[in-house]
């Protein structure tokens, strides 16, 4: 369909061009209903066949591919040879103010070759610059496509990395669980089978409801809770309509994925804060925590950390601020990330 529209768009481009071309050189002569001399259209039909022998072949073949010296003198040959033959088979008298005109020389004179080399060279430039132009868009797009190709398939690939590390890290969960023999392993189990869902079904959209994400991200906050000794400081505080947003799944999942992580200390206590704002314009994100004794985050924190920055790259360049915080005691992430209407 869209190389029917395309072929569509060029076939107006180049009846717009003989239009302009021609138009206003044959209406005076209609207009004052003057006889057309028999020359013009031989010429025209000239005109025609170099400009399209030019769009078809020489530009495509050698000026597009280097070969600059000899496409001009190509063209020179063929335009000085279309002029010496024209005007040796017609040398008829033109009106005054036509596209063609020239008046029977006496004796030799080069003003009717030159203007006659014009008005061959002009449609000629022309079929040149149509023709360097579409080969330009067509790369463009192909470049654009290529690109937006390549965006997709590394946001799958880092998807496909996200995906594991968050299973590794919840079944742990589960395992910690179980090996207390607690009675919440089986409601971890289901909540798990939640998540799972959403990531299989979810996940591989390019958006998603925004309230959608939020629902996964109570229950995996629900999910930590279980297996915390100590959860009473562990708050996600929501604020804004979500009704009609939408975001890339598994934006925020990491951030909080790392505060539970590093916010527990060796005794078991958790210090968790997470804030969700939502605006017209933004969707703010901070969440913090206490660093844990003996567990303070490092340069290579983890795998998901370090994909949300190259998801955020990939998505929002240049709509998004992510600013991270450590003193030591507490590491704390805002995310703010300026919508681009983007809506379910």
């Amino acid at each position: 369909m869209q190389l029917i529209i395309k072929n569509r768009v060029q076939i107006v481009v180049h009846i717009s061009i003989w239009i302009l071309l021609y138009g206003l050189t044959f209406y005076p002569v209609l207009n004052d209903a003057r006889p057309i001399p028999s020359d013009v259209f031989p010429k025209v039909i000239v005109i025609i066949i170099l400009f399209y022998i030019n769009y078809f072949y020489l530009v495509p073949e050698y000026l597009l591919k280097k070969s600059v010296l000899f496409y001009i003198l190509v063209s020179l040959g063929l335009l000085a040879i279309s002029v010496l033959l024209i005007n040796h088979f017609y040398e008829p008298k033109f009106p005054d103010n036509f596209f063609f005109n020239r008046i029977r020389p006496r004796g030799f004179m080069i003003m009717p070759y030159y203007k006659l080399f014009l008005n061959l060279g002009i449609p000629y430039v022309i079929s040149a610059i149509l023709r360097m132009y579409v080969e330009w868009k067509r790369n463009e797009n192909l470049r654009l496509s290529v690109e937006k190709e390549n965006i997709k398939s590394e946001l799958q690939f880092l998807k496909a990395q996200l995906n594991p590390h968050f299973l590794f890290n919840s079944l742990n969960t589960i395992y910690a669980l179980s090996v207390k023999k607690s009675p919440d392993t089986s409601e971890a189990i289901v909540d798990l089978s939640e998540l799972m869902r959403y990531m299989i079904y979810e996940a591989d959209k390019d958006l998603v409801p925004l309230n959608k994400e939020i629902d996964y991200i109570k229950s995996y906050i629900q999910l930590q809770r279980l297996r915390l000794s100590d959860s009473e400081n562990v708050s996600l505080k929501i604020t804004g309509e979500d009704r009609g947003r939408a975001v890339p799944p598994l934006m925020f999942i990491s951030f909080i994925e790392n505060a539970f992580k590093y916010g527990t200390d060796y005794k078991g206590k958790t210090y968790v804060k997470i804030t969700l704002t939502i605006t017209d314009t933004s969707i703010y994100l901070n969440v913090k925590n206490k660093i844990g004794i003996f567990r303070e985050p490092t340069k290579n924190s983890g795998i998901g950390l370090e994909n949300i920055r190259n998801q955020l790259k990939l998505i929002y360049p240049g709509l998004h601020k992510l600013e991270v915080e450590n003193d030591g005691k507490d590491y704390e992430v805002s995310l703010t990330i300026y919508q681009k209407h983007s809506s379910l």
